[in-house]
């Protein structure tokens, strides 16, 4: 996946990081570092000394796609679920899917952008997100999840690229672009989550709600492409992959702690973005009002995700922030454990603000790395394999309430994940450098 800086770390890091990179390799290079290898990929210098207004609209719409396809679904699986026949176990297949490419992504999306270039590999992105979105609607359960792999391959290609994107063509306004690139997937999940109900419930058919959402691929696919027909397809060239070796950290213990907590904060948060609505209309409440729920935990994250990381960053120690933001999400999942719907918006907000773990752990991997190198090799480590693991988080949650006739088990699992979760935290808190 992309590194150092991500999409939520703050523009000074940022900035300073860009002015290692160039020094380091090369005055037009940009690096895309996976697999503890870094790759130089030298796009044409002159196109890409800065992104027109088209192109930062395109980065824009194609981060608005990366969250509704997932929470769209997630909002009306019940429905999907019951008018299909399908089992509860194909349910817990369907939202396992994301993590699981986002993860495989990890490792592949850097392989094509260096055989087609990255603007290519984000166009037909695109262009295969917007045909799954409308093929996965159009038969059964089988139609549906095979639809279901291949929007969100899709959108694991963007999730990978378009950061590098942002980085190469906005060199001088990397905050600003992250900024609008971050805000529109957070707002683009939430939105997903909350109008599909009423889509579903206006139209009368959760194909068409679903179907919908290719509306807003279809528009980024048409700025993207007019946008970048006249760049160089970045990819690498001939000769020119760094030949310094990296040291492996597989065998620090710091790396794998680091590793866990990333692992364990995606899993919670992709059960929770699966599987929330169900739980509150479980419970006895209507699709419209638990998908908007949904959206409302979604909404929160826009602006904890930008205040947080620079909060965090003047911290010595991160181990409090990890601490006080699994006491937010407990709070959150014990209240949907032991009263859903005494106080469902206060739930709701309360995992919102605990799920800021995500930028929480992006943090960490800057913070906890001495040079570009490591940082580098940290975040492919981390992202690739903890999404992997956190992909069985959905699947089991919705096994544990196949078995149980209920959520009060597949919800105790999680608040015991998210305890451990804050343990791993503290460990990868405490000020130190691998």
């Amino acid at each position: 996946m992309s590194t150092k800086p991500q999409p939520h770390v703050p523009e000074h890091l940022a900035d300073q990081d860009a002015t290692r990179l160039a020094a380091q390799h090369h005055p037009d290079a940009l690096a895309v570092e996976n697999e503890g290898a870094t790759e130089a990929v030298f796009p044409n210098r002159h196109a890409a000394a800065a992104g027109g207004g088209l192109l930062l609209a395109g980065v824009v719409l194609a981060a608005a796609n990366m969250r509704p396809a997932v929470t769209s679904l997630a909002s009306v699986l019940g429905e999907v679920h019951e008018s299909l026949g399908a089992s509860s176990t194909w349910a817990s297949v369907v939202t396992s899917v994301p993590t699981l490419c986002f993860g495989v992504a990890g490792f592949g999306a850097p392989l094509l952008a260096r055989w087609m270039g990255i603007n290519k590999v984000i166009g037909a992105s695109l262009a295969v997100l917007t045909a799954a979105m409308l093929l996965r609607v159009v038969d059964g359960p089988w139609t549906v999840l095979g639809g279901t792999v291949l929007v969100c391959a899709a959108i694991a290609m963007c999730n990978v690229l378009i950061p590098v994107v942002v980085k190469e063509s906005f060199p001088t306004r990397v905050g600003m672009a992250t900024a609008l690139y971050t805000t529109a997937m957070a707002a683009g999940g939430s939105t997903g989550s909350a109008l599909t109900p009423y889509l579903n419930s206006s139209t009368g058919s959760w194909r068409l709600a679903l179907a919908t959402w290719a509306v807003v691929a279809l528009a980024a696919l048409c700025a993207w492409v007019p946008a970048t027909a006249r760049r160089f397809p970045t990819r690498q060239a001939p000769g020119t992959a760094s030949t310094g070796k990296r040291r492996s950290l597989l065998r620090s213990p710091l790396a794998w702690v680091i590793t866990i907590y990333f692992a364990l904060q995606a899993l919670v948060a992709y059960v929770l973005m699966g599987w929330m609505p169900e739980v509150f209309k479980g419970a006895g409440m209507d699709s419209t009002t638990a998908g908007m729920l949904l959206g409302l935990l979604l909404l929160i994250g826009v602006p904890i995700n930008m205040i947080l990381p620079p909060l965090v960053t003047r911290s010595r120690s991160q181990s409090w922030w990890a601490i006080g933001l699994a006491v937010m999400t407990l709070t959150g999942l014990l209240g949907l454990l032991w009263a859903p719907l005494a106080m469902p918006v206060v739930w709701a907000l309360a995992i919102g603000v605990g799920m800021s773990g995500f930028p929480l752990a992006l943090v960490l991997i800057s913070l906890r790395t001495a040079n570009a190198a490591d940082t580098a090799s940290l975040s492919a480590m981390s992202q690739s394999i903890g999404y992997l693991i956190s992909s069985f988080g959905p699947f089991l949650f919705g096994v544990l309430h196949d078995e149980t006739g209920g959520w009060s088990a597949s919800l105790t699992a999680i608040v015991v994940i998210v305890a451990v979760q804050a343990v791993f935290g503290v460990v990868a808190g405490r000020p130190r450098t691998i």
